[in-house]
C-alpha cells in the first residue's frame, strides 16, 4: 500500500469512529428518552459500529506496514481478519437484540414518543447514510475491504433505522405496543445477515480469490501486447490480498536469446501491467521456447 493510500484509509477509520461515538450518543438519547426496545436495538446497534470502527482503524494501520522477513508477501490481508471480526461482533448484537425482543413481545412495555427524540434519531440516521456513501466510495477507490465492509454495514443501519422510526410511530398511533419488540427482533434479523455477508465475503478474499473476468482479460492482453521477442506466456494466476495484486506467469522466450534482452521484455510488462494495476506484485518465470506448451497466451 503506498504511503498517500494508507494515510488517506487511517484517516478515514479514524472519521468512521468520530461519526460511530456521534451516532450513539445520538441514538442512545432517543432509546433512553423513549423506552423504545426497538430504538434501543437501533441504539445497540451503533455500539457494534463504534466497536467495528475501532477494529477497521487498527486494520488499515496494520495492513500499511511494509513486508519484512517474517511476512515477506505484506499485512494486506488483516483488513479481511478485521471484516471477519466486525462480522462476529455484528452476530453477538444480533443475538442481544433477539433477548430484548423476546420478552418485550410477552411482556410489552409503554414508550414515549416524544418529537425531540425522533428528531435525534432521523438526524443521526442522515449523518449515518452520509457517511456510509462517503466509506463505500473511499472503500473502492482505495481497495480497503475493512472500509468497504464498514460503509456496507453502516448502509444496512441506515435502512433498518428507518423501518424502525416508521414502525414505532405506528406503534405509537395504533396502541399496539407489541409492534416495537417485533421492529427489534427485525433489526437483529437485518444486522444478522450483514455480518454473515461481511464473514462470507472475507473468507473468500482470505482463499486467494483470483481477479474479476475483465481485468483478467485485461492483463492478458497487455501480456499479449507488450512481450515482442518472447513466444508465448501460459500459466497465468492472479491472486487478490486487500489492496495488492498478485500476478504471476511463465513467459517462453527463444532458447538463444540473451539473459539481458529477456530481462529487458519482462520490465516492459511489468511498466505495462502497472498502468493497469497500480498495486501489483508481479513475478514472471522464463523458460526457453523447448517449454512451449502452445496454449497460452500468444503473443503479438
Amino acid at each position: 500500500m503506498s504511503n498517500k493510500s494508507s494515510n488517506i484509509a487511517v484517516r478515514v477509520a479514524f472519521g468512521s469512529l468520530a461519526v460511530g461515538v456521534l451516532v450513539l450518543a445520538l441514538k442512545g438519547y432517543a432509546a433512553w428518552a423513549t423506552g423504545s426496545i426497538a430504538l434501543f436495538s437501533d441504539a445497540l446497534e451503533s455500539v457494534v459500529n463504534v466497536v467495528t470502527a475501532v477494529v477497521a482503524l487498527l486494520a488499515v494501520r496494520l495492513a500499511a506496514r511494509p513486508a519484512d522477513a517474517s511476512l515477506p508477501y505484506g499485512y494486506y490481508k488483516a483488513e479481511y481478519f478485521s471484516a471477519v471480526v466486525i462480522g462476529i461482533f455484528i452476530a453477538v448484537a444480533a443475538l442481544l437484540i433477539f433477548r430484548e425482543a423476546y420478552f418485550g413481545f410477552f411482556s410489552p412495555r409503554d414508550f414515549t414518543l416524544g418529537p425531540i427524540a425522533i428528531a435525534v434519531s432521523v438526524g443521526a440516521t442522515v449523518i449515518n447514510a452520509l457517511w456510509a456513501f462517503q466509506l463505500t466510495r473511499l472503500g473502492r477507490r482505495e481497495q480497503s475491504p475493512a472500509l468497504q465492509a464498514d460503509g456496507k454495514h453502516l448502509a444496512t443501519d441506515v435502512i433498518s433505522t428507518l423501518g424502525v422510526l416508521v414502525g414505532v410511530v405506528l406503534a405509537a398511533v395504533t396502541g399496539y405496543h407489541q409492534l416495537d419488540a417485533i421492529l427489534a427482533g427485525l433489526v437483529g434479523l437485518t444486522i444478522l445477515w450483514s455480518g454473515w455477508e461481511l464473514v462470507r465475503q472475507s473468507v473468500i478474499g482470505l482463499m486467494d480469490v483470483a481477479v474479476e473476468p475483465k481485468l483478467l482479460n485485461e492483463i492478458r492482453d497487455i501480456i499479449s501486447s507488450n512481450a515482442e521477442g518472447a513466444i508465448e506466456a501460459h500459466d497465468i494466476r492472479t491472486r487478490q490480498a486487500g489492496q495488492m495484486t498478485f500476478i504471476d506467469f511463465h513467459l517462453v522466450v527463444p532458447g538463444a536469446m540473451s539473459v539481458e534482452t529477456a530481462h529487458e521484455i519482462c520490465d516492459r510488462i511489468e511498466a505495462k501491467l502497472r498502468e493497469t494495476v497500480e498495486r501489483a506484485q508481479i513475478t514472471i518465470h522464463v523458460e526457453p521456447e523447448n517449454k512451449a506448451k502452445h496454449s497460452g497466451i500468444v503473443v503479438v
